[in-house]
């Protein structure tokens, strides 16, 4: 079985730029299910020329997660098949202190304009990796900041 084991921050500061390894990826990203705290969520994500299905287990910093690649054109398909608001996103990769981060700066839909997040995957619950100083807050077990909350968050926004 596939586990995540990942922590998440809010960005405070921009100094995370000069240290990005490249350009970054540009994504898009919809759920066929966005989950909750105590269920599952179904991913479509197309970044580049690539794509894949994930299915992530409830839970916070630990949880399960399986994940496939697919065609684009399926993938396409799939994020027209989404009920909740389609994100938007350039990912970076950024090393620090010898470990990967990721900073996600979302797009869209507009609201999320300006998020940005970073993230951590680890081996070990119980890591504690040395932390950049351009992270602000961590909100690892606050699910409002999972992609999958904020999508169904937007949704409901465009519904009211």
């Amino acid at each position: 079985m596939g586990i995540e084991i990942e922590r998440k921050f809010l960005v405070a500061g921009g100094g995370w730029r000069g240290a990005a390894a490249g350009p970054g990826v540009r994504m898009r990203q919809g759920y066929l299910a966005a989950g909750g705290p105590d269920q599952p969520s179904v991913r479509i994500r197309i970044a580049g020329d690539r794509a894949w299905l994930t299915v992530k287990g409830p839970g916070g910093k630990v949880r399960a997660e399986f994940e496939y690649p697919v065609p684009v054109a399926d993938a396409e398909a799939m994020l027209a098949l989404s009920p909740l608001a389609v994100l938007a996103k350039t990912r970076f990769e950024v090393p620090h202190a010898g470990r990967a981060w990721t900073v996600d700066v979302f797009e869209a839909p507009a609201p999320l304009a300006g998020l940005i997040l970073a993230e951590i995957e680890l081996e070990d619950e119980g890591v504690e990796p040395v932390l950049p100083d351009w992270l602000g807050a961590e909100v690892t077990g606050e699910a409002r900041y999972s992609n999958a909350a904020l999508a169904a968050a937007l949704s409901r926004d465009v519904k009211d």
